[in-house]
């Protein structure tokens, strides 16, 4: 725990992985998961999303906590909503995952009754309501502050199970601007929300009126056309408005339908990264074959350069060796003269002579 008993910051990444992991549980138990996804930085775009949003920003009980929920689900902290009759069950990723719920009182049957006064014969179809395409004396009153289709903050009433304090926290924003982001795909959900259907407020005088087909007429076309047809009264319309848990079961079912599409472009993607993977380690192994054969090719180089260099300086030393002038090879000494011998009458002198010498 942080300073002041709160719990410690927690990234956008570790919130979604912890997101990410309680989906994983939950949808392994069967239940639908329908996520808040939010492309860009505009939360709602339709007339209906965008008027929820309005709606809840010109309250001052609201001005201050509703900039960090708008924070939390444009990063995709809101892992769950889902709109019921009275009620919204969602959860958020924060530091851990909080159950957000948030009960609405449905539409009193005063105003919804003065609503339809008010729009009487103004609106064509149910596509031109939800499309929101709308005059401007429908649009006033549908979306008036206090007498309007849209809760006041007296109808709402907030539940999250965070250690915040405060009566609307980060999360329970979220989850509220979450909704406009939901109504951007499906606008009849504010209508199931209230408890109301919005076919109420379609023109009646755009009704068929098939009560006048009677016998006479069909008398009358039989003389015409000189045909037999059967007299017996068309059958009334007996197709009651669907309530809001058939529309609901609705918006299960497209939830389903998208977690499915989800669940397909996530297998397609793995198989897309699998083979992604396998190309690029296929392409990192030629790479390093090609580099190992690329370094063999450079050190075989390499050692044919330095025997070649070797042998160009051992042709070298070569040459400069047979280059260099053969040192010139000693005089030999002069054999010294032998003295020549005496003549013989010389030595025979000195003998007679030593003899005399003797003698006398």
């Amino acid at each position: 725990m942080a300073y002041g008993g709160w719990p410690k910051y927690v990234s956008v990444a570790e919130r979604k992985a912890k997101a990410q992991k309680k989906i994983a549980t939950l949808k392994k138990k069967g239940k639908v998961i329908v996520p808040v996804e939010i492309q860009g930085r505009t939360i709602a775009r339709s007339f209906w999303g965008k008027a929820w949003c309005e709606h809840l920003e010109k309250f001052s009980d609201y001005t201050n906590r509703l900039p960090r929920g708008r924070t939390y689900v444009r990063n995709g902290s809101v892992c769950h909503l889902l709109i019921n009759e009275g009620r919204i069950d969602a959860m958020v990723a924060g530091s851990s995952i909080y159950n957000v719920l948030i009960k609405i009182d449905t539409l009193p049957k005063k105003r919804w009754v003065d609503i339809q006064k008010q729009c009487a014969g103004s609106i064509s179809s149910v596509v031109e309501l939800l499309q929101g395409k709308l005059s401007d004396s429908v649009m006033h009153t549908v979306t008036d502050q206090h007498n309007g289709l849209f809760p006041k903050p007296s109808e709402i009433h907030l539940d999250c199970n965070c250690p915040d304090w405060a009566e609307l926290c980060k999360h329970l924003a979220a989850v509220l601007y979450g909704v406009g982001a939901r109504l951007d795909d499906d606008p009849a959900l504010l209508f199931v929300l209230r408890g109301v259907d919005q076919r109420d407020l379609i023109a009646e005088d755009m009704s068929i009126d098939t009560e006048f087909a009677g016998s006479d007429v069909s008398g009358d076309l039989a003389d015409i056309f000189g045909i037999d047809l059967d007299d017996s009264p068309l059958l009334e319309s007996s197709i009651e408005p669907e309530k809001s848990a058939r529309m609901n079961s609705k918006a299960k079912s497209k939830a389903k339908a998208k977690a499915k599409a989800k669940s397909k472009s996530k297998s397609k993607s793995k198989s897309k990264s699998k083979s992604k993977a396998k190309s690029k380690a296929k392409s990192k192994s030629k790479s390093k074959a090609k580099s190992k054969s690329k370094s063999k090719s450079k050190s075989k180089s390499k050692a044919k350069a330095k025997s070649k260099s070797k042998a160009k300086a051992k042709s070298k030393s070569k040459s400069k060796s047979e280059s260099k002038p053969k040192p010139k090879p000693k005089p030999k000494p002069k054999p010294k003269p032998k003295p020549k011998p005496k003549s013989k009458s010389k030595s025979k002198a000195k003998a007679k002579a030593k003899a005399k010498a003797k003698i006398s």
